[in-house]
């Protein structure tokens, strides 16, 4: 038997279960998983409420590291032993144990640790994608990022700060500035005591900023719209405040001429080539220095109701794990 988180309704905290579930044998393309650790996602509350529904009752969780005990007859570049990682579904990752296809695997390079591998492949392969590939920033641009003391926001804004841009983040609390200004962002602003569109044009001038990366959604878009250059670029992720409910092209775009996308990591890690160039890019730059993980947490597998709670409740101040 192997111990795991599962939900049987959409809801609060309180739906996560843990249970003893029977693993099958991994299949042809499959391998067996012994999880060291696991990483921990916003994402993962979406799918336990139901904004990213998932067919019930369900496993959760898409990020851990670990080592592969069993692999499936036509597994040919892993083999048991193999450090390993994984992001992106199927979910099932709070768990002791999993099976998960081979071709969505990539080895742990022996510089790595497992705890940094676990919170780094999701969080690092979106900074990877929005940085180089959905807007590859130049040296010299002013970027503002929203969130920038979380676990992602941490990563984001080290790397845009090593690839030579000027980095404004916003912020909730007196405690993230000083997360955020450790972390890579030359400007931080508390949202929830400045306007940060009012104090982006102070400092900076009207239409000032080259790109937004936003994953707040429902209480920053518009302030991000306002900000940018003409011909800026939109990069709407994430939902952390509730989803941007519509964009009107007349009001929000067709004035400075802007972009505006709406990606995810799956967009950019399709391919398996994809996948692996993205992780390793990750991998080399925590080698070289442009990211430092520093975890903030750790958790029990049979923490997983005041997990979620602490997720929801931005009590977290960086990248937390659960070792199982």
């Amino acid at each position: 038997m192997v111990k795991v988180v599962r939900f049987h309704a959409f809801g609060g905290p309180e739906v996560l279960k843990v249970e003893d579930i029977n693993l099958p044998e991994p299949k042809s393309n499959e391998v067996l998983i012994e999880n060291k650790c696991i990483g921990l996602n916003y994402i993962d509350t979406y799918h336990r409420s139901g904004l990213y529904p998932l067919e019930l009752p369900s496993l959760l969780g898409l990020e851990a590291a670990g080592v592969i005990e069993k692999i499936g007859n036509d597994v040919k570049e892993f083999k048991p032993g193999d450090r390993v990682v994984h992001t992106s579904a199927p979910v099932g990752s709070y768990s002791e144990k999993q099976i998960y296809p081979a071709d969505k695997l990539v080895k742990i390079p022996d510089y790595i640790s497992d705890e940094v591998a676990a919170c780094i492949m999701l969080k690092g392969n979106t900074a990877e994608y929005l940085l180089h590939r959905t807007y590859p920033v130049k040296k010299g641009e002013k970027v503002l990022y929203h969130a920038a003391a979380g676990g992602l926001g941490q990563i984001f804004c080290q790397w845009a700060n090593a690839l030579g841009c000027e980095v404004i983040g916003t912020v909730g609390s007196k405690e993230k500035e000083e997360i955020a200004k450790q972390n890579g962002c030359h400007h931080v602003i508390n949202y929830n005591e400045n306007n940060f569109a009012e104090e982006i044009k102070k400092k900076f001038g009207e239409n000032s900023i080259d790109v937004v990366y936003d994953g707040v959604g429902e209480t920053t878009y518009e302030g991000s719209f306002e900000v940018l250059k003409v011909r800026g670029m939109m990069v709407s992720f994430g939902n952390a405040s509730g989803p941007v409910k519509s964009i009107d092209v007349k009001k929000h775009i067709a004035g400075k001429g802007l972009f505006f996308t709406r990606p995810s990591v799956a967009h950019y890690t399709m391919k398996r080539e994809e996948l692996v160039d993205a992780t390793n890019r990750v991998f080399a730059a925590i080698k070289d220095g442009k990211i430092k993980i520093n975890i903030s947490k750790k958790y029990k597998l049979d923490e997983a109701q005041k997990i979620h709670e602490e997720l929801e409740s931005r009590l977290l101040t960086g990248p937390a794990v659960i070792i199982p």
